[in-house]
């Protein structure tokens, strides 16, 4: 170029190509890159095929991975075409360019720009908007497999007859069909557009003609096909009525037709129907005409008749027909919701009773032994205890259990006991010393199981266990006792190789072990190893020594993480637990199939429902939903996780469930059937939490079964707070052997309670036959107390708890120094008429590092005790005499004082006064023991303090038949510490 400035040049610089050694490192570093890109994706496949193919469920990954690969493909393609093809048939259509105006002439530059590059710009197009629409049609993979295996309810729906399987099953499909059919009409007239603007067939500022006549034919149909899709989605609109939300004062999420719906809009559906599909003739007709004058007028016409008969009349209909008389004409449709609501959540068989809310016996002396036989209330509470059973049963730091313990049922000398259980996990953050070979190889697994008897606590306060030490030993027999799945394994483990694990530790110092079982992935293949040294950014799996012939890779392991990645298609329970069963661990899951497209039944989040005063400090303990919002939910899939395997099994529950079938259809070989689910699992099977606390929320309105009382709220009820915190979230339902009213013998239930809306005062109790296998298991209960009476509430009972003077006095010395007070759950159980409560208190005390038993809360007919022991409050209220229990020693542990300690009396009979001074004496020895924690010393001390006080009281007894008497020096019962 020559030198325009007018100056002197300067030197010239050559830019030269890069060196060819140059080239070729940059190529090798591209070609690396992309190797490294492709070889991280093919890890990902690669490794989730492997875990599931170990898990034996490889048809559920087969399955989900060809249904995703056939959505993308096929829909991507249809839009990829559907553009493409209108791109291509734009450019067809464009006018000869002579004598160009203005505007085309500033087109002509980028006409020319991309000419040489025309063909790669229209695959680079269609490419781009095909991965786009294929990349989200393939996440409809649930949708497609719902619609090509629905199975039908056989119930139909009361407004258009049709089988509940269309709305839950074809109409969503069909939705999503007529949404991509929107994308593909408007991303094909946008692309159109352009291109016809691009080569002069539209003209924005030019004379003329806006459009030629190819133009217009081409665009109006395209037009023309978005208005026929638009009077699809009006006839399916009409359907969509019955499932529909919106707001209704009777219930925020009121579902179905109402009288507006089935009078205003579903007549408007209709007409709008009818109107667009005119209206799109009117299109499809410019290809003949070449005018848009008559289109221009359907469409408005289609615009306007949706103002006016979709929005303006229903709204006037509303207010002039519906809210003058409401009662009366929307009626007929809550009945409807009421039937659905109710068949939808499995509660249109609940039994609701009047209750009368006060006792009918006036001698309360003769309920006492019927406390007994109506239920075996636990005062151990699985929310509190976990502290205790991790300070006597964790053994190594490297140990730990669930925040939240559980409770189950376990034959003791033929009877059921209500048993509180937890597993002696694996705790990583307790190892001595942390590094990669000791998180993974060396400490790889939890150790035993745990049990305390749930209805009672020994001498100190403690549980009274059932299994416990370590190894553990106890009423459970001989089972398999390495814990390699649990609730707190989230790390994954290397197990079987080279490298030896520590099974646990004894006196004689470590046990050793290697995994036996063929769980997890083999990781002897170089291929496996490279791939999960990517898939889990850890090279040292690739190269490390420790990893050799048998090496294999744990992952996956909590039990809900298991069963949802084998289930996809359910909704899982938020409290994994465990039971040994035929010598085995065997973590136990409930499971759900749901969804949102049951007519008229009212829609609830499960996230809110479930949540409570446990999920709102343990987030473990968290429903895991596939689909949010819903209106339908079965638990139809009862699943298992081996402790130690980590084998999973799927058995089907609920044998008539539609959902469940249409998913057995899409996954077959996935669950079992009933008849597989052994007499020693179904013993351990239990109706779950989430769903119930489902229930019980929906039951707040659809107690009732009339519209009138639906409509006036009247009858309203909400789940209470949890009293025993602060948290202000609902309280949570209790596991509880009992008997309501109507049964004959105790069964294991779940239990919960009722307030009226807005009131703390007791509205009803519900309870659920919790135990499996019994003819009315699943059978809810409830009991319904009249609005005329005031039983107290549980906020109410709690406030009388803490408000009674003795009681408050007796909460603030055990509060006395740095000790802290919890409450345990707060059982409520019918009996004759009233509600007996039942509260467990515990106390932190001085350096204890975890709560004990010191006292038990009971509250009847208005009378209440605060006492040492269950036995002796229930003695207190009912007015009995009963067997004097001796109760817990210990009082002041949480201040390590002995505040107004009375020393056994004195007495002239020299065996006698022996006897008191070795009661003195061990007395002493065992607050000195309590103070230092040493609990073996004072177990010791308190045997020798009933020791003494045995000699003591048959010695006086001698003497008193040796008729020296015993006056005023006899003595007394035995003492507790703080008495």
């Amino acid at each position: 170029m020559p030198d325009r400035g007018g100056g002197p040049t300067g030197p010239r610089i050559r830019v030269g190509r890069p060196s060819r050694r140059v080239r070729t490192l940059l190529m090798t570093l591209g070609v690396l890159a992309v190797l490294g890109m492709v070889f991280t994706m093919f890890a990902g496949f690669w490794t989730d095929w492997l875990w599931y193919r170990s898990v034996n469920y490889s048809s559920v990954f087969t399955t989900t991975l060809w249904t995703k690969i056939g959505l993308f493909f096929v829909f991507g393609l249809l839009m990829a075409v559907a553009v493409g093809f209108n791109i291509w048939l734009a450019h067809r259509l464009r006018p000869p360019l002579s004598a160009m105006s203005m505007e085309q002439q500033n087109l002509d530059r980028y006409r020319m720009g991309i000419a040489p590059y025309k063909k790669w710009l229209l695959l680079g197009i269609t490419a781009l908007v095909g991965l786009i629409a294929g990349a989200s049609a393939s996440s409809q993979w649930r949708t497609w497999l719902m619609w090509v295996n629905g199975v039908p309810f056989g119930q139909k729906d009361p407004q258009f007859k049709l089988d509940v399987s269309f709305y839950a099953f074809d109409l969503p499909w069909y939705r999503f069909l007529l949404g991509f059919g929107f994308a593909a009409a408007i991303l094909s007239v946008i692309a159109a557009a352009l291109t016809h603007y691009l080569y002069g067939g539209l003209r924005i500022t030019s004379p003329g003609a806006r459009a030629t006549a190819a133009a217009t034919g081409h665009l109006s149909v395209l037009i023309g096909i978005f208005v026929a899709l638009k009077a699809v989605a009006y006839w399916l609109d009409r359907y969509g009525l019955a499932v529909k939300s919106s707001d209704f004062k009777a219930t925020d999420s009121w579902t179905g037709l109402r009288y507006v719906d089935a009078n205003a809009y579903l007549p408007a559906k209709t007409i709008l129907f009818c109107i667009a599909v005119i209206c799109a003739l009117l299109f499809f007709a410019t290809l003949w005409r070449r005018t848009w004058q008559l289109p221009v007028i359907g469409f408005g016409l289609m615009v306007l008749s949706a103002i006016l008969i979709g929005g303006l009349y229903p709204a006037i209909v509303q207010k002039f027909q519906v809210q003058p008389n409401e009662q009366a004409k929307e009626a007929p449709y809550v009945e409807k919701n009421l039937k659905a609501t109710r068949e939808a959540y499995g509660i249109d068989d609940s039994k609701v009773t009047d209750y009368p809310g006060t006792s009918q016996t006036e001698d309360k002396t003769k309920l006492r032994d019927d406390v007994g036989n109506t239920a075996s209330i636990r005062i151990m509470d699985p929310n509190i205890v976990s502290p205790t059973f991790q300070q006597l049963q964790q053994i190594r730091n490297y140990y730990a259990f669930p925040t939240n313990l559980d409770v189950d049922r376990y034959t003791k000398d033929g009877k059921d006991q209500d048993t509180v259980i937890g597993l002696r996990e694996l705790n990583l953050n307790g190892i001595p010393k942390r590094n990669w070979i000791n998180d993974h190889f060396r400490y790889t697994h939890g150790y035993g199981v745990v049990a305390a008897e749930g209805t009672s606590a020994d001498a100190g306060g403690r549980p009274e266990f059932t299994e416990s030490d370590l190894p553990s030993k106890g009423d459970l027999g001989t089972y398999e006792q390495r814990v390699y799945y649990g609730e707190r394994t989230t790390t994954y483990s290397i197990v079987g190789g080279p490298q030896k694990e520590i099974d646990y530790s004894d006196d004689s110092g470590e046990k050793t072990y290697s995994y036996q079982a063929d769980s997890g992935v083999n990781l002897a293949n170089p291929l496996n190893r490279a791939a999960y040294a990517v898939a889990f950014s850890e090279p040292q799996i690739l190269y490390s020594g420790a990893i050799g012939e048998g090496s294999r890779i744990l992952y996956n392991r909590t039990p809900k993480e298991r069963v949802e990645a084998i289930a996809p298609w359910l909704t899982i329970d938020g409290d994994a637990y465990p039971a040994v069963v035929n010598g085995k661990i065997q973590w136990i899951v409930d499971a759900y199939t749901t969804t949102n497209g049951y007519p008229y039944s009212s829609r609830t989040t499960l996230g809110d429902t479930t949540a409570d005063s446990l999920t709102a400090t343990n987030d473990q303990r968290a429903v895991v939903a596939q689909q949010n919002q819903v209106n339908y939910i079965r638990n139809s899939v009862k699943a298992t996780v081996d402790a130690y395997t980590g084998e999973v099994k799927l058995y089907q529950w609920d044998t008539q469930d539609p959902v469940l079938k249409t998913w057995m259809k899409a996954f077959p070989d996935t669950v079992e059937p009933k008849s597989e689910i052994s007499n020693e699992l179904m013993a351990h099977l239990r109706y779950p939490q989430d769903l119930f606390k489902v229930q019980r929320e929906l039951l707040t309105r659809y107690h009732v079964k009339d519209a009138t009382t639906f409509l006036s709220g009247s009858e309203v009820w909400q789940v209470p707070d949890d009293p025993t915190n602060k948290t202000g979230d609902a309280v949570p339902p209790y596991y509880l052997s009992m008997k309501m009213p109507d049964q004959q013998e105790q069964v294991f239930s779940l239990t919960t309670t009722f307030t009226p809306n807005g009131r703390d005062n007791l509205s009803a109790f519900m309870s659920v036959n919790a135990e499996a296998g019994t003819d009315d298991y699943g059978k809810i209960r409830v009991l319904k107390l009249p609005t005329s009476t005031t039983a107290a509430g549980p906020k109410q009972v709690q406030s009388q708890f803490n408000s009674e003077q003795d009681i408050a006095e007796s909460i603030r010395l055990l509060r006395g120094g740095d000790s802290e007070v919890e409450y345990g759950n707060l059982l409520a159980v019918p009996l004759d008429g009233g509600l007996l409560y039942v509260e467990p208190v515990y106390v932190r005390g001085g350096g204890l590092k975890y709560p004990l038993l010191r006292k038990v809360l009971v509250t009847y007919g208005g009378q209440t005790a605060f006492e040492d022991t269950l036995e002796q409050a229930l003695d207190k209220v009912f007015g009995a005499e009963g067997t004097p229990t001796e109760p817990p020693p210990g009082e002041d542990e949480g201040t390590g004082e002995d505040e107004g300690t009375t020393p056994p009396p004195t007495s002239d009979n020299p065996t006698v006064r022996e006897a008191l001074d070795d009661a003195q004496e061990a007395f002493e020895a065992g607050q000195e023991a309590l103070k230092k924690n040493d609990w073996e010393a004072y177990g010791q001390a308190q045997k020798d303090l009933e020791d003494a006080l045995r000699r003591a009281e048959e010695a006086q007894a001698a003497e008193g038949r040796g008729g020296s008497g015993g006056g005023e020096n006899s003595p007394s019962p035995k003492p507790s510490p703080s008495s």
